[in-house]
């Protein structure tokens, strides 16, 4: 793993885009190619109490978690996803790139290479819901994303990362 001084860190911001709520104030953060090689991923991130992993793609739908703050490390492959909704942004992620994704906040891979694979983490181990937009849930869910508490820690670098700069 790479220094936090030596990594890259992209902001970006998203806005309600009728379907997709994404955050009302908080970016997604992407940090850029943090790992060099084939670490213990798994293990840095649940060491800094992001949990209820898994290991697989992206759904190649539109979709968010109005009840959990979620990061994606890449830690096979490259692929472009569209965050952000509709209207957001398509962005180029590959191995060793981690992800932070706010609740609420829209993703959906548009293309990737055929071993294309990330680790999903939620902090202190939350539960997550999928949501697509549907409007029977949209009040709901809304005031899900404003109740989710921010996370203590980073999921790479703990107490000290990046994330506590961007999102506290």
């Amino acid at each position: 793993m790479k220094p936090m001084e030596e990594v890259k860190v992209s902001t970006l911001y998203f806005v309600d885009d009728g379907t997709v709520p994404n955050h009302p104030s908080l970016p997604v953060l992407i940090y850029h190619r943090v790992f060099d090689s084939h670490e213990h991923f798994e293990k840095t991130i649940t060491s800094n109490q992001w949990g209820n992993t898994w290991t697989g793609g992206v759904f190649s739908y539109h979709h968010y978690h109005s009840n959990a703050h979620e990061t994606l490390l890449v830690i096979r492959g490259d692929a472009d996803l569209l965050i952000g909704g509709r209207n957001g942004s398509t962005i180029n992620v590959t191995f060793g790139d981690v992800l932070i994704l706010p609740a609420g906040t829209g993703h959906k891979l548009l293309n990737a290479s055929h071993d294309f694979t990330v680790i999903g983490a939620y902090p202190h181990g939350q539960s997550f819901d999928i949501c697509t937009g549907d409007k029977n849930h949209r009040i709901q869910e809304i005031m899900n994303i404003k109740n989710v508490p921010l996370p203590e820690t980073d999921p790479i670098w703990g107490e000290q990362g990046p994330l506590q700069l961007h999102w506290h």
